[in-house]
């Protein structure tokens, strides 16, 4: 329906929020929130609100130092809503007993650390 929407970030110790460098999932729906709003810039010229979350779920701990992909789509447009599912996965990842602890390593199979689904609304008004 509408085009896919990707964004890529590296979680820095900034986004650590439990022991062993855990980020905190909310950082998963924070990057769909971005994704979601370029989406509804590209569909309707407006960056419109987010309305909920049908379903999240978490599917693998992400770090510290990890690179997350962030990808998002509009699946069903309404007058005024927009249904959209989003998935985040792991795509590089710090190499753990490495020599040194900058090394890292493209992952050949990216990890899904996350999945959701979502409605935003953009109000007729604002649409273009």
């Amino acid at each position: 329906m509408e085009t896919e929407v990707m964004i890529r970030m590296r979680m820095s110790t900034n986004d650590a929020h439990y022991a062993g460098n855990l980020v905190d999932g909310a950082k998963m729906l924070e990057l769909f929130g971005d994704v979601a709003t370029e989406l509804l810039i590209r569909s309707d010229g407006d960056e419109g609100l987010f309305l909920s979350y049908d379903d999240v779920e978490f599917t693998a701990p992400v770090y510290a130092g990890d690179f997350i992909e962030a990808k998002g789509k509009i699946v069903k447009k309404g007058n005024t809503s927009r249904k959209m599912e989003f998935e985040a996965h792991k795509v590089i990842a710090p190499v753990e007993e490495a020599e040194f602890d900058s090394a890292c390593e493209v992952l050949d199979d990216p990890v899904l650390v996350c999945k959701a689904s979502g409605t935003c609304v953009v109000p007729k008004e604002r649409q273009r």
